[in-house]
């Protein structure tokens, strides 16, 4: 009991400091500019005023740039899924040598810094022809190392003997995996969907380097325009932060019986 309870208070704790950042956002976006770096500082708000919200949703296109942004969030999770379930069934099904080197090397790229290989993927994308499109912020972003490993790591555990037999009725490769194994599959895919669309939602080093038509910035950097050489508007800034994480608390509120009922372990083997 004591045991439950101590673990009960540290859960608590934790969830109260990931939450503090967040409130005091919500919270600081409603003062006027004279409360925000007044001494001492104070939680909530002496005068709430909405009148933030309404300079930021004028000075800030965000029908644009939210739409740049769900394009770019949309299209990439999709081809994320497919891919990463492609490749997975591929390292997970089929035996060859050369598979296991190439995951080997799919996993190192974990190990490496975003920055290290942000310049080279810079040059091949500017050679395609895709700087300044939001198909060279796309491309590079579909296969990811950690749905790959999701995905094998989950048709490890299904048994050959259903793909076999299905081999046996004449179905071809392409249809077991889109009616037979991708199904199987499906709290991985929403699981997998669900953080690729946040982390290109909230991604902003690699559209700020791609990107400079202001018409085709993503929502990150078109807030960065915000921030002057010599000073900072934060009355604007802040509640412009709050609106631009309101699709994610949309997305969370209704994908959270997945997110939260989802076997986290089906992919793993014992």
């Amino acid at each position: 009991m004591a045991q439950s309870l101590s673990s009960t208070v540290v859960l608590w704790v934790l969830a109260a400091l990931f939450i503090f950042p967040v409130l005091w956002l919500v919270l600081s976006s409603l003062k006027p500019g004279g409360e925000l770096f007044r001494y001492p500082l104070t939680i909530l708000p002496d005068t709430w005023t909405f009148d933030g919200y309404a300079r930021a949703w004028e000075r800030v296109d965000f029908a644009l740039y939210f739409r740049n942004t769900a394009v770019v969030a949309t299209v990439t999770t999709v081809l994320t899924v497919l891919v990463s379930a492609a490749t997975g069934y591929a390292l997970a099904k089929y035996r060859a040598r050369w598979l296991s080197v190439l995951f080997m090397c799919i996993l190192a790229t974990t190990m490496l810094p975003t920055e290290v290989i942000l310049s080279p993927t810079f040059v091949v994308i500017r050679d395609l022809g895709l700087y300044d499109q939001l198909a060279g912020i796309i491309i590079p972003s579909i296969l990811t190392a950690t749905g790959v490993f999701m995905f094998r790591q989950f048709f490890r555990t299904v048994p050959d003997e259903l793909i076999e037999a299905a081999r046996i009725d004449g179905a071809r490769e392409l249809s077991i995996f889109f009616r037979i194994m991708l199904p199987l599959a499906k709290p991985i895919a929403i699981t997998l969907a669900i953080f690729s669309f946040q982390w290109r939602w909230n991604d902003y080093i690699w559209p700020l380097l791609v990107l400079g038509d202001p018409d085709k910035f993503t929502l990150q950097v078109a807030l960065r325009s915000l921030i002057g050489a010599e000073n900072i508007d934060w009355t604007v800034l802040l509640p412009a932060s709050v609106i631009s994480i309101l699709p994610l608390l949309a997305l969370f509120l209704v994908t959270q019986r997945y997110i939260l009922s989802s076997d986290l372990n089906s992919g793993l083997k014992d």
